[in-house]
């Protein structure tokens, strides 16, 4: 071999090097069986910072002693029995981890809403649609919801469906009563009462709107609507 063949022939074995180190990494990086276990091992890899979004009644560090995860761990180990963990919280429908790499863990919580408020020893307790009392202090976490003597199952699945599918009614009730026949409710808005029925449909409480849009037309006061008869809005005016 010439002098002038040797750096060429060097030149071509140090970029074979190189690509088979890149292909390597690669491989690593890539594959869903051993490569998070080899790099669950390299220190640029701890957990440095955590990141928690979607809490709003939980507060962050009840989240974070749940997890026990400081800085000798990895964003790498696996993200399972940290959900679990942070789905012991009674607050927390869901919960999904994250990477960001390459020491960041995301941490995406769904809250089981509070769609009720009952009063209880001089205060309120907090419940959701499932009747379930949510461990919330509305004395220190601003808690904006309707409120009912009891935590009345039918009311509370009712308030539910009304906070998810129409979010601006329900944001007008102040408070629900039970009256007249046992199936019978008065959902008190804040600028009127509306008589209705436990089994009422989300289709027939959107009737309320434009009901009330059409009376303010007209320059009627009203005390009253009532939605108990079918394919009507009974309107009782002062």
């Amino acid at each position: 071999m010439s002098d002038e063949e040797r750096p060429a022939a060097r030149d071509g074995r140090r970029m074979l090097r190189l690509s088979l180190i890149g292909i390597a990494a690669l491989l690593v990086v890539s594959s869903p069986l051993w490569g998070p276990v080899l790099m669950r091992r390299m220190a640029f890899f701890h957990v440095h910072r955590i990141e928690i979004m979607g809490a709003r009644y939980v507060a962050p560090n009840d989240i974070l002693n749940r997890l026990h995860v400081d800085t000798m761990k990895s964003v790498w180990d696996p993200t399972g029995p940290l959900e679990r963990r942070i789905l012991s919280q009674p607050e927390i429908a869901s919960a999904h981890v994250e990477r960001k790499l390459p020491g960041t863990l995301v941490i995406r919580v769904t809250e089981r809403a509070p769609v009720a408020l009952v009063p209880a020893n001089g205060g309120f307790r907090v419940y959701d649609e499932r009747g379930v009392a949510l461990p919330i202090d509305p004395t220190r976490v601003s808690v904006d919801a309707p409120v009912i003597m009891q935590p009345d199952i039918g009311v509370l699945r009712l308030l539910g469906a009304m906070r998810v599918g129409l979010p601006n009614l329900y944001a007008r009730v102040s408070t629900v009563r039970r009256a007249g026949a046992p199936n019978e409710l008065v959902l008190q808005l804040k600028e009127i009462p509306v008589r209705t029925t436990q089994d009422v449909t989300l289709d027939r409480l959107a009737e309320i709107e434009p009901v009330e849009a059409d009376l303010m037309r007209k320059q009627l006061r009203v005390l009253e609507l009532d939605l108990r008869f079918r394919d009507q809005v009974v309107a009782r005016l002062q």
